[in-house]
């Protein structure tokens, strides 16, 4: 992992073209080590969650290269590896887990960011209908400890299609649902990183499987 992170580091610094291309086999390395580490983690989270059992690395990590046609930073390059892992892959509808490797931005992360309309629709009638179950979930000590509060860019004003008193019109109001925990670079290093990272999957569970419930009504 160690070089991983070192290569994220000098991609930071040399965001350009010229450099990758001199640098392409130590990409492809990278790029190898990080599929093979995503394909260790598949496995690990399809022990306690069987929908992402039939997932494959390509299913689930982002592509490095950035698309700058409607952005103003024109680096060419991403300088993270993301990975996500869900019913159907990254491009599916579902809420899921997510691993995002970093030079001093490591994270892990659970829930669904910025989904469409009707999705995030289904989303709130859930929590609409179910809403001790959900806060049950999101309050549960070692859940509320490790993760914090659910977060993600929110409505100033309560939804439409929902009473305005409903006890709980704050989490209505969330556009995404994300919680996540950090890591330094040196617990990313740690030969047992992995097994960390899995132990925090495994605590997010009934919080993606409660915001799946909804989308799958869909």
């Amino acid at each position: 992992m160690e070089d991983l992170l070192n290569f994220l580091t000098e991609l930071k610094i040399h965001n350009s073209r010229d450099w990758f291309q001199l640098n392409k086999s130590w990409y492809q390395k990278i790029k190898t080590e990080h599929e093979e580490i995503v394909a260790k983690v598949i496995s690990k989270i399809a022990v306690f969650d069987q929908d992402v059992q039939l997932l494959t690395p390509r299913e689930s990590v982002f592509r490095i290269y950035r698309d700058v046609r409607f952005s103003k930073n024109r680096d060419p390059y991403k300088t993270a590896f993301g990975a996500v892992f869900c019913k159907g892959g990254r491009k599916s509808k579902f809420a899921g887990y997510y691993l995002h490797i970093e030079p001093g931005n490591t994270f892990v992360g659970g829930g669904i960011w910025m989904p469409p309309s009707d999705v995030l629709k289904s989303i709130r009638y859930e929590i609409y209908n179910f809403p001790e179950e959900f806060v049950k979930i999101i309050n549960q000590k070692e859940f509320s400890d490790k993760f914090g509060q659910v977060s993600g860019d929110k409505l100033t004003r309560p939804p439409k299609d929902f009473p305005k008193d409903f006890k709980y019109i704050e989490l209505l109001k969330h556009k995404s649902f994300t919680i996540g925990q950090s890591f330094l670079d040196d617990q990313v290093k740690d030969e047992i990183f992995i097994e960390k990272i899995t132990l925090a999957f495994q605590q997010m569970k009934p919080f993606i499987k409660f915001l799946n419930r909804g989308i799958e009504n869909i």
